[in-house]
């Protein structure tokens, strides 16, 4: 029951990240100093560690929050 739920609240956040994620680019979120840009030829590799770290506290504090 509790695994369901939880599952139901992750696709949830995900949609919601998808239909919001013009307004969140636009805040600079993925284009951070010290994202990692490669790009040649025919290929762009890209990997937003910075982004990642920001996301990664900032959910940490919510759940943080939620879980007091």
């Amino acid at each position: 029951m509790v695994v369901s739920r939880t599952l139901i609240i992750i696709g949830a956040v995900l949609v919601l990240l998808g239909l919001l994620w013009p307004w969140i680019q636009k805040l600079g979120l993925g284009r951070l100093p010290g994202d990692i840009v490669v790009e040649r030829e025919n290929v762009r590799f890209y990997f937003p560690i910075v982004t990642s770290i920001i996301i990664s506290i900032v959910l940490t504090l919510l759940f943080w929050l939620f879980r007091r």
